[in-house]
């Protein structure tokens, strides 16, 4: 993963070595343990601290641990936020939106993510910048054109929310830190002893 954000910015940290791991790689442990698109920040927060992750540690990564795959680089289908759309409170009307995304990206996304909409169809996750890992995702998030439910939830914390007002304008020398300091936290995410598992 160090070398994928050296590549789309030149960003790099020490990356531990030595630490064992399992064989085996299985999709539904990873769907079990990250964090989903329509978490609430109280659910999020626990996700995170139940990993030993703190609060900065949540705002720092949205960008790229939340979900599967990262917010600031990459596409989304439309089912993973779809009910951001349409029918958003379950009362079955269709023009009914999340109240927390802006309404023109409302619009944006409707000409793309018809309901009921294709597997096939992607969306940018940070529009205008998803090649690129940076900052411009919490311009987004503060602008209410966070994809997910979980990145408006930013904005439901006080420390989460300062975190995106602080960085919403660019300090990149200091949220690179920042990220870096995390990112090697979540290295050490469960980590195995003894004889089990393998060093990576």
């Amino acid at each position: 993963m160090a070398n994928c954000f050296q590549q789309t910015r030149g960003l790099t940290w020490n990356v531990k070595t030595g630490r064992r791991d399992g064989t085996v790689s299985k999709l539904n442990e990873a769907l079990t343990n990250l964090p989903l698109p329509f978490f609430n920040i109280t659910q999020l927060k626990a996700n995170f601290q139940g990993k030993g992750l703190n609060v900065k540690d949540l705002a720092v990564l949205s960008g790229i641990y939340l979900s599967i795959g990262g917010h600031t680089i990459g596409t989304s289908h439309c089912a993973a936020f779809e009910n951001r759309l349409y029918n958003f409170t379950g009362k079955g009307a269709n023009n009914n939106a999340d109240p927390t995304l802006n309404s023109n990206y409302v619009a944006s996304l409707r000409k793309k993510c018809l309901p009921n909409p294709s597997s096939t169809v992607l969306v940018q996750m940070d529009t205008g910048s998803f090649k690129t890992f940076g900052e411009h995702y919490f311009l987004l998030v503060a602008n209410r054109r966070g994809l997910f439910q979980s990145d408006a939830a930013l904005l439901d914390d006080l420390e989460t929310k300062q975190y995106v007002i602080n960085h919403e304008t660019g300090n990149p020398k200091l949220f690179f830190k920042d990220f870096g300091a995390s990112m090697i936290k979540m290295g050490r995410i469960r980590v195995l002893t003894g004889k089990a598992g393998e060093i990576k």
